[in-house]
């Protein structure tokens, strides 16, 4: 059914969120009298992302038989002749990204109503998360740069939202300030991009600045020997870098754990921090200009995905194990959208949403089950008390990996491939840090799975943890587990001083079936999905005509001749490097924590100065704040002192108050009160004029 799709159905994919984020929001808030209870609030929000989803199914469906839709909805002003409009670009990238985002948004919902059914926030929760959703779909359906930024705004405003959704601590508002700080800085990048290509393109429209490529690509910027593509790509990329979260500016994503755990599966997992993946894939007619900006795409990834799958290893919070993994998988996308093999990161980008959002809900029934405790050290042998969370985040744990025929298998050694198949420079060090990542992510990972699921029972026992604060700060887990499940199962989780976790003699629970059944329906996808498509979405004509490959860049071509369907790879991985290295990392992992704990202890005394490095995240925090945070208090001290205190202030504030003061006391003098000195000042001063004006009799 090749043609059209309908605008005014696509019109409802984003609309339909945004309607249930406003009935929760407005109508389920104090702001205005909880007109609706918390059944309707759940209950619209979730039937807006299920109406999304359904029709975003069918957008796919549609795409895939040959459907397309690239119009404008509405024209907002016009300019000096440049447009700025509201439109949509549905193709098979956006169709893949629609049906992302609102699956993963729904499991997300659904498992909100137990995950938060306590919290005093729980309207305005599901209001945010709505509206979370309505502004990615946005981003993702837009066909020009104005709605694009739209939407890459309004993920941000709402993540800073979230982040900081249990207002009252102290740590979630600096967490939400930290994200949004940094995301300014990636923005600031991103919105020169834009302005560099609107000025010499003449348009915001997709379709009219890629048309100009080609005169784009012979342009230098003013006053350097630059080339203009190459400047505005790498502009666009820095953006890129601060949402998608890659080093250096990935400070913000641990520290926004301090939200609540749905949104961390729904903004930190699967959708807004792949923004930038997605981005940098539709621009791919313009950075397949130029090599230099795929270089510094490359190692930029290649950097993250190693070095932040390094400190995942020393995390003892659940959560911020999970957190480092997504930074470390948005580092294998990175180096994937480098070496030009921008089908292979969309690609990850899917599978690793979905066992991302099982693996982040996983560690939220967790908590659950342990009555809000965080900290890995307390779990073990939960295997037993939670079976349906303990098979899902094994599925999950596996397709991280890159288990044979689950879905990060096909992804992850697809990108480990167009690695070694790239001839950038830097493409040998990013093939080297993809291949590293895969020990490290696999020791990571079985490393919480132990810790949790299997081993002796450390939780219900007055033990060196049980304060859940100084032990955990000197593991760099900032106390998140004190708080993160408010809403889990206590109406008092906001008293600080309240006990987190399970006293003596209390044994943990499987979590309910409105917290099960999302996970169940994520573990099905992280299994089958990668086997179900990667032969049309890597090799296939899924992307014919959307994602753009230059003649020179040859990483996908190399993957399409080795392939040779899904069961062959796999099969053919049994002799390759990646499958022995995620065994060398869980054999290890199990070691370690299973066969003999004593090892990470010595490890840590031999190594202390790695150790410490590690344990302080490379000091990237400490830089950051006594080089950006301590200039600028430097700055605004200086400016306080000389420009406010003293030229505002001193000089203009008190100065002219001063002039005046000493004026009045001038003039003072001469008001003496008496008549006959008024008299006598008059008629000096006439004198005066008649001496001054009247011809003087000598003149002549």
């Amino acid at each position: 059914m090749a043609g059209q799709l309908n605008p005014h159905l696509l019109l409802a994919v984003p609309l339909a969120p945004l309607a249930g984020s406003a009935i929760a929001g407005l109508l389920g808030t104090k702001f205005f009298g909880n007109v609706v209870g918390r059944k309707v609030s759940h209950t619209a929000t979730i039937l807006g992302v299920l109406i999304a989803l359904i029709i975003s199914v069918q957008t796919l469906l549609a795409v895939i038989d040959g459907a397309s839709y690239n119009g404008t909805l509405y024209t907002w002003m016009t300019v000096a002749g440049l447009k700025l409009e509201v439109g949509f670009l549905i193709d098979s990238l956006t169709a893949m990204m629609m049906c992302v985002v609102t699956f993963v948004s729904l499991m997300v919902h659904i498992y909100t109503i137990g995950y938060m059914k306590d919290d005093d926030g729980y309207n305005r929760f599901f209001s945010y998360i709505s509206l979370f959703t309505f502004s990615m779909l946005m981003l993702v359906m837009s066909n020009n740069f104005l709605q694009l930024f739209f939407g890459w705004e309004a993920v941000g405003l709402v993540s800073y939202l979230l982040i900081g959704f249990w207002y009252t601590r102290p740590t979630a508002i600096k967490a939400n300030m930290k994200a949004f700080l940094v995301n300014r800085v990636g923005d600031f990048g991103f919105i020169l991009g834009i302005g560099l290509l609107l000025a010499y393109a003449g348009s915001m429209n997709y379709g009219e600045v890629f048309a100009k490529r080609g005169e784009l690509a012979q342009l230098t910027l003013p006053g350097t020997d630059w080339m203009l593509l190459t400047v505005a790509c790498i502009c666009l990329f820095v953006g890129a870098m601060g949402k998608s979260a890659q080093f250096p500016l990935h400070v913000w994503l641990p520290d926004s754990m301090e939200g609540p755990t749905p949104i961390s599966a729904l903004i930190h997992a699967a959708t807004m921090v792949t923004a930038g993946i997605f981005m940098v894939s539709r621009m791919s007619p313009l950075f397949e200009l130029s090599d230099t900006a795929l270089s510094v795409i490359l190692v930029i990834g290649a950097i993250t995905a190693l070095f932040m799958g390094f400190l995942g290893t020393m995390q003892t919070d659940i959560k911020r194990v999970v957190a480092y993994s997504t930074l470390s998988q948005l580092g294998y996308m990175t180096v994937a959208l480098g070496a030009s093999a921008y089908s292979v990161a969309v690609f990850h980008l899917m599978t690793h949403a979905f066992f991302k959002a099982l693996l982040f809900l996983g560690a939220g029934s967790v908590i659950i089950g342990m009555h809000h405790d965080q900290d890995m050290r307390n779990m073990g042998g939960l295997r037993k008390y939670m079976p349906i969370t303990w098979i899902t985040s094994l599925l999950g744990s596996m397709a991280l990996i890159g288990t044979p025929f689950f879905s990060g298998f096909y992804s992850k050694d697809s990108i480990i491939e167009a690695a070694a198949a790239s001839h950038l420079p830097g493409s040998g060090f990013a093939y080297f840090a993809v291949l590293a990542s895969v020990f490290v992510t696999a020791f990571y990972s079985f490393r919480m799975y132990f810790m949790v699921f299997h081993g002796e029972e450390r939780f219900g026992k007055a033990h060196a943890h049980d304060d859940h604060h100084a032990p955990a700060a000197a593991h760099g887990v900032h106390d998140d587990h004190a708080h993160d499940a408010h809403g889990a199962h206590d109406d008092h989780a906001h008293d600080d001083h309240e006990h987190h976790g399970l006293a003596p003699g209390q044994k943990p629970h499987e979590s309910p079936l409105v917290v099960t059944l999302p996970l169940i329906l994520l573990a099905i996808p992280s299994v089958i999905i990668g086997f179900l498509a990667i032969s049309p979405m890597i090799f296939g004509d899924f992307f014919k005509n959307v994602i753009f490959v230059g003649e020179n860049h040859k990483a996908l071509e190399e993957l399409a001749e080795e392939f040779h369907g899904p069961v062959a790879m796999a099969v053919h991985s049994l002799t390759s490097a990646p499958l022995w290295l995620a065994i060398a990392g869980v054999a290890t992992a199990y070691y370690f924590y299973m066969v003999n704990p004593r090892v990470p202890a010595w490890f840590k005394d031999k190594f202390s100065a790695i150790y410490t490095l590690l344990d302080n995240k490379y000091y990237m925090d400490k830089f950051n704040d006594v080089v950006f945070a301590g200039g600028a208090r430097l700055l605004g001290t200086g400016l306080w002192t000389i420009g406010d205190k003293g030229l505002i202030d001193g000089l203009v504030v008190n100065g002219s108050a001063k002039v005046v003061n000493w004026f009045s006391k001038v003039t003072r003098l001469w008001q003496s009160g008496y008549i006959y000195h008024y008299a006598f000042v008059m008629i000096i001063g006439v004198l005066g004029f008649l001496v001054w004006f009247m011809p003087f009799p000598f003149a002549k």
